[in-house]
């Protein structure tokens, strides 16, 4: 059975690698956020959003944190005129990508600042046990 601070070490180690699957799936929606479709008149990109869940560890007797799904994000595509974009409709309008960039960037900040907050715990934690073992000396 864990200790109580190796389980935090635990712990916050699920929130790290769920933040950095965030931010994984982040950058791929700022480096599409100018991808049109490939065919006229046809679909480009559509943004993807991360859900996470709790999932119980018997062993650790914690809740330790998962990716739920990487779900397409449903809200509309915006249109531009421009009839002579390949990805242009017959109407002459094209749809862009559902990304917004700056609202990319803040998600990928807190995704950031969750990840260093893992961080912080692991390493409080690591000290802790490490002054735990020079005390026991």
């Amino acid at each position: 059975m864990a200790s109580d601070l190796e389980t935090s070490m635990m712990v916050s180690a699920s929130g790290m690698r769920s933040q950095g699957q965030r931010v994984k799936v982040i950058a791929e929606n700022i480096a599409n956020a100018n991808s049109t479709a490939t065919t006229p008149g046809g679909d480009p990109y559509r943004r993807k959003v991360v859900t996470f869940k709790n999932v119980f560890d018997r062993e650790l007797k914690a809740d330790l944190v998962r990716i739920g799904k990487i779900k397409d994000d449903l809200s509309e595509f915006s249109t531009v005129y421009d009839p002579v974009h390949p990805a242009s409709g017959p109407d002459g309008y094209y749809k862009k990508p559902n990304v917004q960039t700056l609202v990319e960037m803040v998600d990928m900040r807190e995704a950031q600042r969750t990840y260093e907050a893992n961080v912080n715990m692991v390493d409080t934690a690591r000290k802790m046990i490490s002054s735990t073992i020079n005390l026991l000396r």
